[in-house]
């Protein structure tokens, strides 16, 4: 059996190391050397997309793996990918960090300076192990894209683009379509799901940050089961307590809620925090929201471009949901596109404010008429994301014609959505090399 071998390591004299020794293992198959976290979860992501077949069966991580540190990024290897087998190297071999790096899923420990007799012993382990699990669970690809369900993140270009509304709307939509749905609210500050939803509860996220182990029981006493079928996990109330929601706190809180929910929808709001940006590092599927005016445009490129040198998420493999569109708009998606290098959704939001100010002012963005054509647009995103259970059907009628009516719908990102050249596109294209 041929053993396919992936080690993630920063430090390039440790990488050269590695692979010099993973040449001379008999039936090994090793692969090039992922530099960082995100590398390594953005191929192990492909690999899965493709076929499980396609990931290695052993993954080593090196203790000075960054940015994610190594412990924490077993965690998430072995959460979402449960098939793989990974083995830290580290040149600390106590008990302790033997136990904690079984506690985060590791199937093995090896000693560094490396030797060639430990590697082989534990590389050939970690491969039998991940053989055995995929011939019990039998290869359905659906096993291996981890226990649970996607994450969803939403995150704002800006203050006042919609990005709560539109995170409401998403884990609405999915619930409607059946699926068991929570929502997150990370924008720790000032969070205000619980205010669009009209919901008070003496629990937030913040419970949840000093607790070393989640378990089933503490998850739910801190969630909130709403009527409208959505768990909810809500800010803060008081803003100071958001400090407590570091980025290990949120790896951990969102890793419980991925085991138990099918889909996890996170609004982030729009300050990069050690906390959101770990959540945005780990969603399946990034949102950006902004508006088509200069200045949301410009904050969007800021955000993925600090995404990109955090190395929290790249440009295009985030997906931009233009919110407050109309035809007449002088910036257009297609241009929205070329400028932040992501890639936005087919369908954009129209500008129909005057359909949600009476809920939005009630605080019950769930009575929003079916009719609503911002409902029907955002429902009609979700389905394009895949976050319902039948992705090609939007769950909401069009009151006459049953679907989301044709001339609503985005119909990509080419010509059929026109740039007009006047006016401040000029202006984001003198400063698009900024």
């Amino acid at each position: 059996m041929t053993t396919r071998i992936l080690p993630a390591a920063g430090d390039p004299d440790a990488a050269r190391s590695i692979t010099a020794l993973l040449s001379q293992l008999p039936d090994a198959e090793p692969a090039p050397p992922v530099p960082d976290s995100t590398s390594l979860l953005d191929m192990l992501g492909r690999m899965a997309a493709e076929s499980v077949d396609e990931l290695p069966e052993v993954v080593l991580v090196h203790e000075r793996i960054g940015p994610v540190p190594a412990l924490e990024l077993i965690r998430e290897v072995a959460l979402r990918f449960p098939a793989v087998g990974v083995v830290l190297l580290s040149s600390d071999a106590g008990p302790g960090l033997f136990s904690a790096a079984m506690d985060s899923g590791a199937r093995g420990l090896i000693t560094l300076p490396l030797s060639y007799e430990e590697l082989s012993a534990r590389v050939q382990a970690a491969a039998l192990w991940a053989v055995g699990v995929r011939r019990h669970l039998g290869g359905g690809a659906e096993v291996f894209t981890g226990p649970g369900g996607r994450v969803v993140t939403v995150t704002g270009a800006k203050g006042g683009v919609g990005t709560t509304f539109t995170a409401v709307q998403f884990a609405l939509a999915a619930a409607a379509s059946g699926r068991r749905t929570a929502l997150v609210d990370l924008d720790l500050q000032a969070g205000d799901v619980g205010s669009y939803l009209d919901v008070q509860f003496r629990r937030s996220i913040a419970d949840l940050a000093g607790i070393q182990d989640i378990s089933p029981r503490v998850l739910q006493d801190a969630v909130y089961e709403d009527r409208t079928g959505l768990a909810l996990l809500l800010a803060p109330a008081d803003g100071e307590r958001g400090e407590e929601v570091d980025e290990r706190a949120a790896r951990q809180v969102i890793g419980a809620l991925r085991a138990r929910y099918e889909l996890v929808v996170v609004d982030c709001g729009t300050q990069v925090t050690g906390a959101n940006a770990a959540a945005v590092e780990q969603a399946d599927t990034a949102v950006l929201v902004t508006t088509p005016d200069v200045v949301s445009v410009r904050a969007a490129k800021r955000m993925v471009r600090m995404w990109e040198r955090l190395q929290v998420r790249k440009a295009e493999d985030t997906a931009v949901v233009v919110n407050r569109w109309s035809k007449h708009t002088e910036i257009q998606p297609s241009l929205i596109e070329k400028i932040t290098k992501t890639r936005p959704v087919r369908t954009p939001v129209p500008a129909a404010f005057k359909e949600l100010q009476a809920v939005v002012d009630a605080g019950r963005v769930q009575d929003l008429d079916n009719r609503s054509t911002v409902k029907q647009a955002l429902w009609a995103v979700a389905g394009e994301l895949g976050l319902l259970s039948a992705p090609d059907k939007a769950p909401v009628p069009d009151h006459r014609r049953g679907t989301v009516p044709d001339h609503r719908r985005g119909t990509g990102t080419g010509s059929a959505l026109a740039v007009r050249a006047a006016g401040p596109v000029a202006r984001l294209r003198r400063g698009r090399e900024g």
